[in-house]
């Protein structure tokens, strides 16, 4: 596989962050430096990152968390606010997110150890919808909420169709439920925005078939691999190394 895949697959980061990082020069193959992501990794080849060997690549885990507000969904933010991965817990491997939180959106986030699911999962055209609580501050009708179903344009940004209900009005705020599939940047506060609404909480309830249940605040939970692989399906749990056979080798070279 390509040496972007390869690195995703590890573990270390994201395909997107791995080409990047050849770029610097972080990367080397047999003891040189590479200049370019389209080089194939073969068997036998000495990759190695910072001078630090490719680790082995091992079965994909995910876990749900809990994410509170005022938390950075990345592993280093330049303005020094706390990041996600620096108030996970200390005994997690290294991981990646599926896709981001805003700071102030709390809720639900997948993380996980392998790059590549996590660029699957993150993707629209997996088609897993992806549901949120609202409270906004303003009055709306569900008629108003009904014409999200066919999509809308804002601001010249296409937004795809979008799942929403009132669920109680609550003085001079409204809760609703909305499910999209998307997940563009601030696209619930872009959409309640032209709906005359200000959002003034926002919380992930759901990813595809993961729930965030009554997973406490900060609280990390794993899925069981068994799980992982039913939902992303035989052909994706065997190239992401969940198979069974796979799952029964490595026990294999651990004993």
């Amino acid at each position: 596989m390509r040496i972007a895949k390869a690195m995703a697959h590890a573990g270390l980061c994201s395909r997107r962050d791995a080409e990047k990082w050849i770029e610097q020069g972080r990367v080397a193959v047999n003891g040189t430096a590479l200049t370019t992501p389209a080089y194939v990794v073969k068997p036998g080849d000495d990759v190695s990152v910072d001078s630090k060997s490719l680790p082995q690549a091992e079965a994909p885990r995910l876990w749900r968390y809990h994410k509170p507000k005022g938390l950075v969904t990345s592993h280093k933010d330049p303005q020094g606010r706390k990041t996600v991965f620096e108030a996970l817990p200390p005994e997690l491997p290294r991981v990646v997110s599926v896709g981001r939180l805003d700071l102030n959106t709390e809720g639900l986030l997948l993380l996980t150890t392998d790059g590549e699911l996590a660029r699957h999962l993150e993707l629209p055209s997996t088609g897993w919808l992806r549901r949120y609580r609202v409270r906004a501050h303003g009055k709306v009708g569900q008629a108003d909420l009904d014409k999200l179903a066919k999509g809308m344009t804002i601001d010249g940004v296409q937004y795809g169709p979008v799942e929403a209900r009132i669920d109680r009005e609550q003085g001079s705020n409204v809760w609703l439920t909305l499910g999209l599939r998307e997940g563009k940047n601030r696209e619930v506060k872009r959409l309640a925005e032209s709906l005359g609404l200000t959002v003034n909480r926002l919380i992930r309830i759901s990813f595809g078939p993961f729930a965030l249940g009554d997973l406490p605040s900060g609280e990390v939970s794993e899925i069981k691999q068994r799980v992982l692989m039913d939902q992303l399906g035989a052909k994706l749990a065997a190239e992401l190394g969940l198979s069974s056979e796979n799952q029964r080798l490595r026990a294999a070279r651990r004993r």
